[in-house]
């Protein structure tokens, strides 16, 4: 921390005039926040790894690896629940179901509400909606989280993402016509980015013509998601959230003036009992709806792209039988899930898998590794798209926090794979694939091809 911060120059990421310029209280704020959330943490997880601290050394591993997997192997072998210098951590299926289901377990940070350190960082939070900050519904609990939830729940539902279907296929078509045989692709800027950014775009709003300015907001915004960011990506991150903050400032105010059928109309105009959703939480369910609402599937399509290519034997199986599809697409979100972990923080003293766990105390729940359980996952590395209990992974996170959005992204999954592979089945991966360099995150940045 003391290292970042003293070489870290007097300018915000944009170019700003630095400590003497008219933001410079606000770069105050931000480089305090940033010591406190981020800086702090990051010497604690650099110590810990160093030390051969299994979940420091996990915390440093980018999710692009496959060194990841054995980080994994280690924690199931260490038990259910491993006490790490930093805090609980647990790659056990039924452990990670239990803590994100449990009433004694919340989101957020693991700081009290009353203590010094939660004081300063509300403090100083930098102004702008953040995905890890309320009112964001990743990170807030009932009742406020149970209201925001209903109110957008609506679009999600089960029913409503099937009247989806027809016009994901459309896009699928379209996207795929305008892909050249003759030309090498990177299929993730062309195609797997396209498809759901399209749908959800539709879903908010959003017009075409902005649509690629949304996708590189969110794309320099997806580290926010990560933790102990070091000075200069932090300050990055704030910008395009920043940035993303502006943009969503100008399209509320152009649906207030101009609604139409989409949801975050429906969400300006939704009343209940305890009124309007004010611009602060609108904006925070609407930026995370529209950032999640692709990234995950974004992840999803390009990891299921590269596990079927490199199992052509699981491929041939699908075209053999199509009815196969819906349970590969969870296999794929169990093999190599979007969202490598998360983190819950107990509020009441508890026992989880045997292990006592005193109230303030976080866990990390690493959702790749229980889906690779092998006490619940026969040969749980084995890409089976058959496999009968491929669907109890937990890619989708679990209990009060489970992914709105998960049916979508199923079904975006479903029909974005079986249109490719049917349209170009002999599309063949090509050197030069590139991981994204998130480490809560898994996917890939760029994915090149030949289509056949």
């Amino acid at each position: 921390m003391a290292a970042d911060a003293l070489t870290a120059p007097a300018v915000d990421a944009s170019g700003g005039r630095g400590r003497h310029g008219p933001g410079w209280r606000e770069e105050a704020r931000s480089d305090v926040y940033w010591g406190l959330a981020h800086g702090l943490p990051r010497l604690l997880i650099r110590a810990a790894a160093r030390r051969g601290d299994l979940q420091g050394r996990l915390m440093l591993v980018p999710a692009s690896g496959d060194q990841v997997w054995e980080l994994l192997a280690q924690a199931q072998a260490a038990g259910p629940m491993i006490r790490s210098r930093l805090s609980y951590l647990t790659a056990d299926h039924a452990a990670v179901r239990e803590i994100l289901s449990s009433p004694d377990f919340r989101s957020g940070r693991p700081t009290r509400a009353d203590s010094p350190v939660e004081r300063l960082l509300q403090r100083t939070v930098p102004r702008v909606p953040h995905p890890i900050e309320p009112p964001s519904l990743l990170v807030t609990e009932p009742p406020d989280h149970t209201r925001y939830r209903r109110l957008v729940t609506r679009v999600f539902t089960a029913r409503a993402v099937e009247r989806l279907r027809a016009r994901t296929e459309a896009v699928a078509t379209e996207l795929l016509d305008g892909l050249d045989p003759a030309t090498p692709v990177d299929l993730i800027s062309s195609y797997c980015t396209q498809l759901p950014l399209t749908i959800i775009a539709e879903i908010l709003g959003v017009p075409p013509a902005q649509r690629d300015l949304v996708l590189e907001l969110a794309t320099r915004a997806a580290p926010s998601l990560d933790f102990g960011l070091g000075w200069r990506q932090f300050r990055t991150v704030t910008a395009a959230l920043r940035d993303f903050a502006q943009w969503l400032d100008t399209h509320v105010e152009r649906l207030r003036r101009n609604p139409g059928e989409d949801l975050l109309s429906q969400l300006i105009e939704a009343r209940d009992e305890a009124g309007a959703l004010d611009d602060r939480e609108l904006k925070a369910i609407a930026g995370l709806v529209l950032a999640a609402g692709f990234e995950t599937t974004v992840n999803l399509l390009g990891n299921a792209i590269v596990l079927l290519g490199k199992h052509p034997d699981q491929l041939g199986r699908l075209r053999g039988d199509s009815a196969l599809w819906p349970n590969a697409v969870d296999e794929a979100l169990r093999v190599d899930p979007p969202v490598l972990l998360t983190a819950r923080v107990c509020t009441h003293a508890t026992s989880v898998a045997g292990a006592e766990v005193p109230a303030g105390t976080q866990v990390v729940a690493v959702l790749a590794g229980a889906n690779r359980d092998p006490k619940v996952f026969d040969d749980p590395a084995r890409f089976d798209v058959a496999r009968e209990n491929a669907r109890d992974h937990i890619s989708f996170s679990g209990g009060r926090h489970y992914c709105l959005g998960a049916s979508l992204a199923r079904m975006e999954g479903e029909v974005g794979l079986r249109a490719l592979t049917e349209r170009f089945p002999g599309l063949r991966l090509l050197p030069g694939a590139r991981r994204r360099p998130t480490r809560v995150l898994r996917g890939y940045e760029i994915l090149p091809a030949r289509l056949r």
